[in-house]
């Protein structure tokens, strides 16, 4: 038989809640820190971040219009009474104007025209297919015609019957051509022509 005991001597202190000799004392492990900076960081940065697109919506969305002092929300930059109606009726006024010529063919003949030997002065007007006679009475002449897109031109000419001084011109969709005669039995015209786009030249 062996001399030595069977377990091996235990140190002073061993089982009874102490540490054994020779070992460091285990520390328990320290709670996780919450990163407090972070989160106030991130929290700050939210609010100013919410701040800022509150006054850009504020800037875009009430920018646009000035509210007087009296908070009655009347803006500073409305026109002031009677401005706004006399834009709307000069509008009204010029849409009327070019009602009158939309559509439309207008012929004149204008200045002075004795009559010769041969009786007075000798005017022609209308388009490619369609050419008719008109009348020089009290120093001026006027025709009208509805204006057909298929025509390839619109003229006017007024032969003078030995002396005078007349112009004349023809006018169709905003165009104005015009023309001068002076003396002996010379002859006014002008003439608009259809061009590719649709329009008159």
């Amino acid at each position: 038989m062996s001399n030595q005991p069977p377990y091996p001597p235990q140190q002073p202190g061993w089982g009874n809640g102490q540490q054994p000799y020779g070992q460091p004392p285990f520390q328990p492990q320290p709670p996780k820190k919450r990163s407090v900076g972070k989160v106030v960081g991130l929290g700050c940065l939210g609010i100013v971040g919410l701040f800022v697109v509150i006054l850009i919506v504020v800037a875009i969305g009430g920018g646009s219009s000035n509210h007087d002092s009296s908070g009655s929300g009347n803006s500073k930059s409305a026109a002031p009474a009677g401005k706004s109606s006399d834009k709307a009726a000069d509008t009204k006024k010029n849409d009327t104007k070019k009602d009158a010529t939309d559509g439309k063919v207008v012929f004149k003949v204008w200045g002075t025209a004795p009559a010769g030997a041969l009786g007075g002065l000798d005017i022609g007007y209308g388009s490619d297919s369609d050419t008719r006679k008109g009348t020089f009475k009290d120093g001026k002449f006027e025709a009208t015609l509805t204006l057909d897109k298929d025509a390839m031109y619109y003229n006017v000419n007024a032969q003078l019957q030995g002396s005078g001084d007349i112009n004349c011109s023809v006018t169709a969709d905003g165009k104005t051509k015009k023309g001068h005669a002076s003396g002996g039995y010379n002859i006014c015209n002008a003439q608009l022509s259809s061009n590719f786009t649709g329009g008159w030249s």
